[in-house]
């Protein structure tokens, strides 16, 4: 009886080495769960050259008029200088702009109506703030082809309206020269958001919330197939991601505290993410979130804040544009406050 019970106690303690081994194992196949960055919180703005970098960038901010609190288009230079109102509009909201890659025109939503009349539409406009054209109504989350020429929306998914941003059904294109719209050939497309182009306009990124038998994921698909692949299984796991200008790198939120990035390859049938890895962190008090790679992938711009709502059209006081380069260095370069969100770059040279 005593050999057998000592036989017993080495099969346990085997069979927990290797369970250990095998944890071990698992956080080795997740390296961004290493210990965080030191830097928690921007530094100085003098901590990166921020007047060299060549770019502007385009944000969503939260301002009182005298009809009360509305959302406007902002841009600025990179280092928070010379901030323009692209919209100026005291009855309607403007959010989630989306800066062509000619630097020519930028799309975006607008929140129209009050009470249960209020609906969100796509609209496009050049980059000054005129000739504004509507795309679509009751639509959400748009994003440019490379070649400019195209914008890709999201639908709503009820008529009655909601900031819930993954409340979205079907995927559509929108030709600027003829005006024709076009739904993706994959018309299981639903609970997507965020979603944005390759730099060769064959894939696109995009978040899923409860849809199409996932639960929570970032999903790389074709923009002409019905092949939908799960990033997941390389560590890939959160929301918002952005695709680099040579579609070779992806940025996303990985926690509400921390901003990832990696390299992608679709060089074969399906994707293959490598390199993943940990950029920002910040302290629990705060969260990062809306990650857009610089034209020129050298910088990602993001937004940063004290816990708040980070959907398009929630409140976030307190936030502010933040830059990083690809190690890992950021700061701030907005400080008003004013629930400045969602930015995107301008490939505009300063």
């Amino acid at each position: 009886m005593i050999q057998r019970r000592h036989i017993a106690g080495i099969g346990m303690l085997f069979t927990s080495m290797i369970i250990l081994f095998s944890v071990m194992l698992s956080l080795e196949a997740s390296p961004w769960q290493d210990k965080p960055p030191q830097q928690s919180a921007p530094l100085p703005k003098e901590a990166l050259k921020l007047k060299e970098i060549p770019f502007k960038i385009v944000y969503e901010s939260l301002r009182s008029t005298e009809e009360g609190e509305n959302w406007e288009l902002f841009m600025i230079k990179a280092d928070g200088s010379e901030p323009v109102n692209l919209t100026n509009t005291s009855d309607l909201d403007e959010m989630y702009p989306h800066v062509s890659p000619d630097g020519k025109k930028v799309c975006f939503v607008v929140d129209e109506g009050q009470d249960r009349e209020k609906r969100r539409h796509v609209y496009y406009m050049n980059i000054d703030g005129t000739g504004r054209i509507k795309v679509a109504d009751n639509a959400r989350q748009p994003c440019w082809s490379p070649d400019s020429k195209t914008i890709a929306y999201l639908k709503a998914e009820y008529e009655r309206y909601t900031i819930k941003d993954f409340a979205t059904k079907g995927l559509f294109y929108y030709n600027l020269e003829t005006g024709k719209h076009t739904e993706h050939v994959n018309k299981d497309l639903h609970h997507l958001y965020n979603i944005c182009f390759s730099s060769d306009g064959k894939w696109f990124l995009a978040t899923v919330h409860g849809g199409m038998g996932f639960g929570h994921a970032i999903l790389a698909f074709k923009t002409d197939g019905k092949e939908v692949y799960d990033l997941t299984k390389f560590g890939v796991t959160g929301c918002r991601p952005d695709f680099s200008s040579d579609g070779k790198k992806i940025t996303w939120g990985m926690t509400d505290w921390d901003l990832g990035i990696a390299d992608i390859d679709f060089s074969s049938d399906e994707p293959i993410v490598t390199n993943v890895r940990r950029l920002v962190h910040c302290a629990k008090t705060h969260e990062v979130y809306h990650t857009d790679f610089s034209p020129n992938g050298k910088f990602i711009a993001f937004s940063y804040g004290p816990k708040a709502e980070e959907m398009v059209g929630g409140a976030a006081p307190g936030w502010n544009i933040c830059i990083t380069d690809l190690a890992g260095k950021w700061t701030q370069i907005t400080t008003d406050g004013h629930h400045n969100k969602e930015p995107d770059w301008a490939p505009i040279k300063q």
